[in-house]
C-alpha cells in the first residue's frame, strides 16, 4: 500500500510505496533530502516526524536515540510509513538537479600520499562528464553487489578526473585491492554523485572546516571550490590525524594558504604524536573537536562542516553544540567503515 508524505514548510508532497524508505521516495521524484550512509550510522538524515507513524523493522537505526524517537525526530533513510506522514526536514535545493549516473571508468593514476592513504585518479569515457557538487561522493561498485563509498576529493570546476583519498582498511575489499593488486588503467563502474554533504554558499557566515583523516577529502574539495569563486570571508580547516604522516597534503596546503592569504587558516591537531609544526603550519595535540572548541569557545555565529569516522562526529557533534553552535548550521558526512573480518588463515 502506498502512503503519502507532506513536506512541511515547503508543503511538498510524495508517494511511498511498499517496500521503500521515506527517503528512497523522495530521492526517486526528485526531492533532495540530506543524507550521507543510507544505513541508519550516520544521522544526517534525521528530521521531524509532525504527524503518522513509521517503522525501522526489528531495531532502531543506531543514529537515533531513544531521546530522540521520544522527541519527535525520525531517521528517513531507515524509515517506511506505516500511514500518511508529515514531516519536516530541510530540503538541498542545490542538489535537486544532479543527476546520479552509473559508469564505467579507468585508473589514470594510483599515487600513495602517505602509507596507508591512495589517492585515486579515475577517468571517465571521452563522451561522459559526471556533474557534482563540492562535498559530494560516489560509489564504486564490485562484483557479488558489494559498493564503497568515497567522497571527491576535487572542485567540479577541475573534473578532468574524479579523484578519491582511499585509506587503507584491513581486510576492506575495495582498500585492499588498491593497495594490493590496482594498476593504472585498471577499469570499475561508478555510481553518482551521492549525498548532500555540500555547501551552503548563500550563508554569509564565517566557516570552520574540521576533518578526521581522509575525512579532508571532501573539506578539500569544497575549498578548492571556494577558492575557484572567489574567497569573500574568512575559514579555519582543522585536520586531525594520530601523527604528521597522517596530514598528507602538505604542498596543497602551502599553495592554498599563500592563494588565500589572510582570509584562510590552517591548524593540524595530532592525537599520538606531539610535533611542534606540521608542512610549516603550528600544531595541536589532543583531539581536534577539542582544539575547536578551545579556538572558538563561542560557536554561535558559524557554519561548521565536518567529515570523519563516526567516533569523532559524534564527539564534535556534542562539544560543538554545547558551544553554542546552531545544530542547522553543522553539516557533516560520517566515514563508516566497510571493512570484514579476515579469513583464518589455514593452519
Amino acid at each position: 500500500m502506498a502512503f503519502e508524505v507532506t513536506v512541511r514548510p515547503a508543503n511538498h508532497v510524495f508517494t511511498v510505496e511498499d517496500g521503500e524508505t521515506v527517503l528512497e521516495a523522495a530521492l526517486r521524484q526528485g526531492f533532495a533530502f540530506p543524507y550521507g550512509c543510507r544505513n541508519g550510522a550516520c544521522g544526517s538524515c534525521k528530521g521531524r516526524l509532525l504527524s503518522g507513524e513509521v517503522s525501522y523493522g526489528p531495531e532502531r537505526p543506531t543514529a537515533l536515540s531513544e531521546e530522540d524517537e521520544a522527541g519527535g525526530f525520525a531517521l528517513f533513510c531507515q524509515a517506511a510509513p506505516l500511514d500518511d506522514l508529515e514531516i519536516e526536514v530541510r530540503e538541498i535545493g542545490a542538489a535537486r538537479d544532479i543527476v546520479v549516473k552509473t559508469l564505467p571508468c579507468r585508473v589514470a593514476a594510483l599515487n600513495m600520499v602517505a602509507s596507508d592513504v591512495a589517492e585515486l585518479r579515475l577517468q571517465l569515457p571521452a563522451s561522459e562528464r559526471l556533474q557534482f557538487l563540492a562535498g559530494q561522493y560516489l560509489d564504486i561498485l564490485l562484483r557479488g553487489g558489494d559498493r564503497r563509498s568515497y567522497s571527491l576529493a576535487n572542485a567540479p570546476h577541475d573534473d578532468k578526473h574524479l579523484v578519491l583519498h582511499v585509506r587503507q582498511v584491513p581486510g576492506g575489499r575495495f582498500s585492499e585491492m588498491v593497495f594490493g593488486e590496482m594498476k593504472e588503467k585498471a577499469l570499475l563502474r561508478i555510481e553518482g554523485p551521492l549525498g548532500t554533504f555540500i555547501l551552503d554558499e548563500e550563508s554569509e557566515r564565517p566557516r570552520l572546516f574540521v576533518g578526521g583523516g581522509t575525512g579532508f577529502a571532501p573539506l578539500k574539495g569544497m575549498l578548492d571550490h571556494l577558492m575557484e569563486q572567489g574567497l569573500d570571508r574568512p575559514h579555519h580547516l582543522f585536520w586531525g590525524a594520530r601523527d604528521a604522516e597522517g596530514i598528507y597534503a602538505p604542498e596543497w596546503l602551502q599553495t592554498y594558504a599563500a592563494a588565500a592569504d589572510s582570509q584562510f587558516q590552517f591548524t593540524p591537531v595530532l592525537s599520538e604524536v606531539p610535533a611542534d609544526a606540521v608542512a610549516g603550519f603550528p600544531a595541536r595535540s589532543g583531539w581536534v573537536h577539542d582544539a575547536v572548541c578551545e579556538r572558538y569557545p563561542d560557536l554561535s555565529g558559524f557554519d561548521v562542516y565536518m567529515a570523519g569516522p563516526p567516533p569523532m562526529i559524534h564527539a564534535a557533534k556534542a562539544s560543538f553544540l554545547a558551544a553554542g553552535l546552531p545544530e542547522d548550521r553543522l553539516f557533516y558526512d560520517s566515514f563508516e567503515s566497510a571493512a570484514k573480518p579476515a579469513e583464518p588463515t589455514p593452519a
